[in-house]
């Protein structure tokens, strides 16, 4: 016969210790990975990148053949001195996306902006031949 296991109650004493204010990188329920939006119109694609509380120069766009890269990496690091008690913490956080880039996307003319929170690439796509020449060829 197995053992009859019980389930103990915590004690509230420890129920604040993972608390935000004590470890914050620990409780982080957010996604390491942004959403992303992507539309289509006649003139262009548009990705739209949820990414709040990133400083614009932590955020890197690449382009290698067909793969759009969009990368941050960012590094902090605080220290407080209180009543002769010294608290010293430090954080890392960094995310990759990458997207394949159609064919007729103009990737001369790629263009970005960051505005609050949101980072918007837009990828305008390549004019089409106007003059495509339809005709039928007389065989002789």
């Amino acid at each position: 016969m197995l053992p009859k296991i019980t389930r103990r109650n915590y004690n509230p004493f420890l129920s604040n210790l993972f608390d935000d204010d004590f470890f914050p990188v620990l409780t982080n329920r957010t996604s390491s990975m942004p959403a992303v939006n992507i539309k289509e119109n006649e003139k262009n694609f548009t990705l739209d990148l949820a990414i709040p509380g990133i400083d614009k120069k932590d955020l890197k766009i690449d382009i290698n053949e067909d793969v759009l890269t969009i990368s941050s990496e960012t590094k902090n690091e605080t220290e407080d001195n209180i009543d002769g008690y010294k608290r010293k913490e430090f954080s890392y956080s960094s995310f990759c996306r990458s997207f394949y880039l159609p064919e007729n996307v103009n990737k001369e003319k790629i263009a970005a902006s960051y505005k609050d929170g949101i980072l918007s690439v837009e990828l305008p796509k390549q004019e089409e031949e106007k003059s495509k020449i339809s005709k039928q060829i007389k065989i002789s």
